[in-house]
């Protein structure tokens, strides 16, 4: 993992000032869903472009296993976003947004975790190894 603070610098600001604005407008500690659903109706307003729940197809050996992943959104086509409503962030967490990374095989994803009280609390996770050269 690298922290590259200027790869997709822009995107991300964007996408984290509209979690921002969800955060101000609805509080923490409701339900996952009611802010997935907010924060695709704050990307929609800003004109973001994002894709939320797609299934992501995994493969062994060329072959398709029964499994699939299901990320809640990527923004700007290569942003993967998983949202949380929980206390605190933890390693399982991270765990399962660097899975959606490697799955896809993009580079930059975000944890953005609404269940906070006293602000939104977001993470910023690059893989080198999917960084364009």
């Amino acid at each position: 993992m690298k922290h590259d603070v200027s790869y997709m610098k822009d995107e991300s600001y964007q996408l984290i000032g509209a979690a921002f604005e969800v955060y101000n407008d609805r509080g923490f500690g409701l339900a996952e869903d009611i802010y997935q659903e907010c924060f695709e109706m704050e990307l929609e307003l800003r004109g973001i472009a994002f894709r939320a729940k797609q299934e992501l197809a995994c493969f062994y050996k060329g072959r398709e296993l029964k499994k699939r992943f299901i990320p809640d959104l990527f923004v700007f086509s290569s942003i993967v976003v998983e949202l949380k409503a929980v206390s605190q962030l933890l390693p399982e967490h991270e765990a399962q947004l660097i899975n959606y990374l490697r799955i896809t095989k993009q580079p930059l994803g975000y944890l953005i975790n609404f269940g906070k009280g006293g602000g939104l609390d977001f993470k910023r996770i690059i893989l080198s190894e999917f960084l364009p050269k």
